[in-house]
């Protein structure tokens, strides 16, 4: 396997790439909790930044050259349909259907034709509970999302306001997650999930890695990110070491108790 290395060049790219985190912390997740990491955590001796926030990105990573099997593998279910903003929707009533949803509210991707702005209104309409929705919300997360393509613009070298060149993106998914606690109706668990970022076709990708806890809540026929949740899934957390993260083939994926996701078919 090839090594791969990755660092977070701006908070603005964090920010980006951490979609589902920067939705939660825009709509008032951070007020319930402490500083979360940024691009001043912790790069020396394999210290993983604190998960006192709403996600802790890890800045630095590198890939171990010997590869060791997942012990757990999981084939999330996809949402039945799609919604009018292109989202899966309709995750089946299950704890695997949870996570299913909230790994692929996770997922986004910035790049040509596609910015942080339509990004994030993409998963705050299609994946927040109705009830923790607000003009005034969704215009935080608008407003923060275009100040977010303005620092990927100027570290691509364009000005705001002007299409990524060719070969720029950002891209964000989940490899893996560990469940926190399940119930019929209620499921939190923590995100292990991978970001990519180019700033030009010539430009070398980096990588790096993030965890988020996360808490969702069977409401109006699917699986919905709440705050109430949320906020439990971290109370949950308080006071434990979060799992350390790693790349899917590093054995500390596996001592960390991380399940891998392998993609449906």
């Amino acid at each position: 396997m090839s090594r791969t290395r990755g660092a977070w060049n701006t908070k603005g790219t964090w920010i980006a790439g951490v979609a589902l985190a920067a939705v939660l912390a825009l709509t008032g997740y951070s007020l319930l909790s402490g500083e979360g990491g940024g691009e001043d955590a912790p790069t020396k001796g394999g210290t993983s930044p604190s998960a006192s926030g709403p996600a802790s990105p890890l800045p630095m990573y590198a890939q171990p050259k010997d590869w060791t099997e997942p012990l757990r593998w999981s084939a999330l279910p996809r949402g039945e349909r799609t919604d009018e903003r292109g989202s899966q929707v309709g995750f089946p009533h299950t704890p695997e259907g949870a996570v299913g949803m909230a790994a692929t509210a996770n997922r986004s991707t910035i790049g040509a034709g596609r910015t942080t702005v339509d990004e994030q209104l993409r998963i705050y309409y299609s994946y927040l509970s109705k009830a923790d929705q607000s003009s005034r919300a969704a215009q935080q997360v608008e407003l923060a999302a275009g100040e977010t393509d303005k620092n990927l613009a100027q570290e691509a070298g364009v000005q705001p306001g002007q299409p990524l060149p060719p070969g720029a993106y950002v891209r964000n998914h989940v490899v893996g997650y560990k469940i926190i606690k399940s119930a019929s109706d209620e499921v939190s668990v923590w995100l292990l999930a991978r970001v990519v970022q180019k700033t030009g076709e010539m430009a070398q990708e980096t990588s790096s890695y993030t965890r988020t806890p996360v808490g969702v809540q069977w409401q109006d026929g699917d699986w919905r990110l709440t705050m109430a949740a949320t906020e439990r899934a971290q109370q949950a957390t308080q006071g434990q070491e979060p799992p350390a993260m790693a790349a899917p083939g590093d054995a500390v994926f596996n001592s960390a108790g991380w399940t891998a996701i392998r993609e449906a078919s």
